[in-house]
């Protein structure tokens, strides 16, 4: 059987010998005839752009309604929950300065201590990304603790937040801590020295690279007990302590509601845009 593509293929021609089978006797009237029945035989179109403009314009009406909805939402419960102690104090009585920048991930606290200067970062990525029980190190085989421990929480246990804490002194490097805040403790897990205190920063892929050269020391878990203590409380006493473990899960909470209520302005000011 011929294909249709075939039969196509195959008529067009012979249409077009018939059309030009007697040239000599066809004048301009018959020329301007055959080519309109020509440009009536072409295909027509089936849609309009302006079809396809209304459709949009009726989704990006429909999703820029359900953003204000959901902008109403947020800034209801924003306007109906006050600032919590433990960010008022922290902020009004600590000796930190903070640094947010709307738009941002991560905050800083800064603040001098005699000729020390010290940086402390976390970021509203660990609230996004923390599941429970991933940082538990016996996953595997704890489960019924773990379980009995959740139920044991309840609703006050909160989603760690990784602190990374940088303390120099001019010419004599940075002390480099990684940290974890969470239900009112800080808890160390690593510290590192850095000759050169830029590399306790990373803020280019090489001084990443030079500062992962390093050795790290060994987790501070393993120290002599004595010797976490005494870090613990040098720590402490440059106001790294349970105020500031207090602090910051809380203060990232009202900032992850600042930034998802920021981004949906952001998201419906580019649909509304014309």
């Amino acid at each position: 059987m011929m294909s249709l593509r075939a039969v196509a293929r195959t008529a067009a021609p012979r249409a077009l010998r018939a059309v030009s089978a007697s040239p000599i006797t066809l004048g301009r009237a018959t020329v301007r005839a055959t080519s309109n029945v020509l440009r009536t035989q072409l295909p027509q179109k089936a849609f309009s752009t302006t079809v396809f403009r209304a459709a949009a314009s009726e989704i990006d009406s429909e999703l820029s309604e359900k953003l204000s909805t959901e902008i109403g939402y947020e800034q209801d419960i924003a306007s109906n929950e006050p600032v919590p102690a433990t960010v008022k104090d922290f902020l009004e009585n600590g000796p930190f300065e903070l640094v947010d920048t709307p738009g941002k991930e991560d905050v800083v606290l800064k603040r001098t201590f005699g000729n020390e200067q010290i940086t402390i970062s976390f970021s509203i990525a660990d609230l996004q990304n923390y599941e429970p029980g991933m940082f538990d190190e016996d996953t595997a085989l704890g489960d019924e603790e773990g379980a009995q421990n959740e139920e044991d929480m309840g609703e006050d246990g909160g989603a760690p937040v990784r602190l990374n804490i940088v303390i120099e002194k001019p010419s004599k490097g940075a002390l480099n801590i990684d940290a974890v805040a969470q239900d009112g403790s800080i808890v160390v897990d690593n510290m590192f020295y850095y000759h050169d205190a830029k590399l306790a920063h990373g803020d280019s892929a090489e001084t990443q690279h030079a500062a992962q050269a390093v050795y790290p020391g060994p987790p501070f878990g393993t120290l002599d007990e004595d010797l976490q203590v005494l870090m613990e409380r040098y720590l402490e006493d440059r106001g790294i302590n349970q105020a500031l473990a207090l602090f910051v899960p809380d203060y990232l909470d009202m900032k992850e509601q600042k930034e998802y209520l920021r981004w949906l302005n952001n998201l419906k000011g580019f649909v509304d845009a014309q």
